[in-house]
């Protein structure tokens, strides 16, 4: 059963006549009749029955009619839902995002949607409680600041995968922060939609009273022959030690494998080892000892992109939480 065939069917039963079933919902007589005689292959018993000219409902018509009604109301029902969810300003958003990502940014970012709420809460004062319990707008025991903080609720988690692992997280999450090195292959287009957040460098680190230090930019010549603490293989920026060790012909002394950027930096801050951080997303605040130089020669550059599905997109509490990581990364990576 086609649910238009239903309410062709309640129609007959409410008009009396497929004339104006055909006028009332502007198609011709011939398809109401079309449609009736379609629904009526899956009942094994009279739906309609002549009446003079007309064509009225039999007792069991009628029973499918009130059936159908009920079928036509859950579905308008359901639209009603699905849209009041997509075009919810303070729905439930779920990000994941990299380590160096979630450092950076989820403190920010859920410092700028609670000004976004204390802002609209400030616009907008709330009324009393009785009045907007009068109004139906709150349950009792609701804070006020709900019904007028149309902001929405984070809830944020971390994921240490490898590049290519970042669009499957599409599947748990609703944001995902992903990064890829430039050479790296692009996103899936047929599965995640990527919105661009930075082109973040990844830079030479070295303890501030280091040889390099005095230098404002370094070669691969100047840092292949010390030894480094990398990310483990398959992760960034590991695979930036391999161009470096083919530019400056040698290869790349790797003591310590850690993917944490925190656990990187403490070690690069004892003189001991140098690494890759990146420019924007590991700032001083990871070490005070650590100062980062520009590596020449070679792109070291990694995009960082907000990774999602394509239906997610469509809610408005998704793409507030995307414009505001926009923002904020814009801040960040601010000269």
């Amino acid at each position: 059963m086609e649910l238009h065939q239903l309410q062709m069917l309640r129609e007959l039963g409410e008009l009396g006549s497929v004339k104006a079933v055909a006028e009332t919902l502007s198609v011709t007589p011939s398809a109401v009749s079309q449609q009736i005689s379609l629904l009526q292959r899956h009942v094994d018993i009279p739906l309609t029955r002549k009446d003079g000219r007309n064509l009225i409902l039999t007792d069991a018509g009628r029973v499918l009619a009130d059936a159908g009604a009920q079928v036509v109301d859950a579905m308008a029902s359901a639209k009603s839902a699905i849209g009041a969810y997509q075009h919810d300003a303070g729905g439930t958003v779920t990000i994941c995002g990299f380590h160096s990502a979630g450092q950076a940014l989820f403190a920010p970012l859920v410092r700028r949607l609670a000004g976004m709420r204390d802002a609209a809460m400030a616009d907008s004062p709330a009324l009393l409680d009785t009045e907007l319990l009068d109004a139906g707008q709150l349950n009792k025991g609701q804070p006020v600041a709900a019904v007028h903080a149309a902001v929405p609720l984070l809830k944020l988690s971390d994921e240490d995968v490898a590049q290519q692992d970042f669009p499957a997280l599409t599947a748990k999450y609703d944001l995902v922060l992903a990064h890829r090195m430039d050479h790296s292959p692009e996103w899936p287009q047929s599965r995640v939609r990527a919105i661009p957040l930075a082109h973040e460098p990844l830079d030479i680190a070295v303890a501030a009273d280091h040889p390099l230090a005095t230098k404002s930019a370094l070669s691969p010549q100047d840092v292949v022959a010390y030894p480094w603490v990398a990310s483990r293989g398959g992760y960034s920026p590991a695979d930036m030690l391999n161009a470096i060790g083919a530019v400056a012909s040698q290869p790349v002394n790797v003591v310590h494998r850690i993917n944490d950027y925190w656990a990187a930096a403490a070690l690069v801050s004892t003189g001991e080892v140098i690494g890759l951080l990146p420019r924007y997303t590991s700032s001083p605040a990871l070490n005070p000892g650590v100062v980062l130089r520009p590596l020449t020669g070679i792109s070291t550059r990694r995009r960082i992109d907000l990774l999602a599905r394509p239906e997610t997109l469509k809610r408005t509490s998704v793409m507030l939480v995307a414009r505001a990581l926009q923002e904020v990364m814009a801040e960040l990576t601010r000269d």
